[in-house]
């Protein structure tokens, strides 16, 4: 009996020992799959310090790319055909009008398009600076932009420059580029005053440079010049020749009572024939000639005409260029190729200098 209830007991104990571990371990269901396994991450770097985690630097971040330079606005290209002195007009904006011919220097104003100005020439600088340009218009300053004047060389009391040539400046000071110059007794007219510097209006003499590709000029309009052509001198006719008239003879004379013979009268000679008239000659035409060179200005005082015709390979003076005509300007075709038709001759002072009266100019296209 005591054995029965041992077992009994010792039963019961294992049963319920079976019943707790059953009950810590979740049903399994046929729909939920199997926890996978844990994967165990690797250990980290140990760190200087134990008592501070460790961190993992922060990634570098890219520097953010430097963006372009704007691309300039559109620059005009230099003219293919050189200016001259005349009028042109500045075909873009906010164009600097400068003290010398180059980018480094003081801008005395801007232009605007269709601004008309006064070419007074166009230079070429041998050494241009990188993108710097190389041709450069010297232009008469424009209405209503102002100079200065040293004003301790301007009499106070009527205005008038007194050393006998004073420079014009684009600012207030002399570290100002030359812009022109006033004579001795040449009157100003005052705008203000600054530092000892006097502010006034620019006389005709100012100029300023602007780049030569910011202007635009018409072609020149090759005009014919005609010479009137003499009228030819009238031939001369030659003088009527008066035929002789032949001379009666003398009555003879009654026969002497003697017993000679009488003499008989001679028979007057014939008259001799008249010499030929000369053939008239033809007075020589204008000798007309076509040269090709290019203009060049001449200063000597003993040259028939301030422009010459030079050959450009050799530089020799082929004819001096001499005009009778007032819608010719040579001084437009200064520095130009040129192809010229008209009289040749010499001059009355110094009869081995060639002269060639204009009758046609032209400026070939090539």
């Amino acid at each position: 009996m005591k054995t029965s209830f041992t077992l009994a007991l010792t039963g019961l104990i294992a049963g319920g020992v079976l019943a707790q571990t059953a009950s810590n371990v979740p049903p399994a269901s046929p729909t939920t799959p199997a926890p996978a396994p844990a994967i165990s991450a690797p250990a980290a770097s140990t760190p200087d310090h134990p008592d501070k985690k460790a961190t993992t630097a922060p990634a570098k971040k890219k520097a953010p790319a430097k963006k372009k330079a704007a691309a300039p606005a559109h620059i005009p290209a230099e003219p293919a055909v050189p200016l001259t002195p005349g009028t042109a007009s500045v075909n873009a904006s906010n164009v600097n009008l400068r003290g010398q011919a180059r980018l480094s220097s003081e801008v005395i104003t801007k232009l605007q398009p269709g601004d008309a100005v006064t070419v007074l020439e166009e230079i070429v600088l041998d050494k241009p600076a990188a993108d710097e340009p190389a041709r450069w218009a010297r232009i008469a300053l424009p209405a209503g932009v102002k100079v200065w004047v040293n004003a301790a060389f301007i009499d106070a009391t009527n205005k008038t420059v007194l050393p006998k040539k004073l420079n014009l400046r684009g600012g207030p000071g002399e570290n100002y580029s030359i812009v022109g110059l006033v004579e001795k007794g040449e009157a100003v007219h005052e705008i203000g005053n600054k530092g000892g510097w006097m502010q006034i209006e620019a006389p005709k003499t100012a100029y300023a440079f602007v780049a030569s590709r910011y202007l635009k000029q018409e072609a020149p309009v090759i005009a014919a010049v005609t010479t009137p052509t003499p009228a030819p001198a009238p031939t001369p006719q030659p003088a009527p020749v008066t035929e002789p008239q032949p001379v009666a003879p003398a009555p003879a004379a009654p026969p002497a009572t003697t017993t000679e013979t009488p003499t008989a009268t001679p028979t007057p000679a014939p008259a001799p024939a008249p010499a030929p008239a000369p053939a008239p000659v033809e007075p020589a035409g204008p000798r007309i000639v076509t040269h090709e060179g290019v203009v060049r200005g001449s200063w000597s005082i003993q040259a028939p005409s301030p422009f010459s015709l030079v050959n450009p390979q050799s530089g020799s003076t082929i004819n001096y260029l001499y005009t009778t005509s007032t819608n010719l300007d040579l001084r437009r075709y200064k520095g130009r190729h040129v192809i010229v038709t008209g009289e040749e001759g010499l001059d009355e002072r110094w009869k081995n200098t060639p002269v060639l009266t204009i009758q046609r100019i032209q400026v070939p296209e090539w």
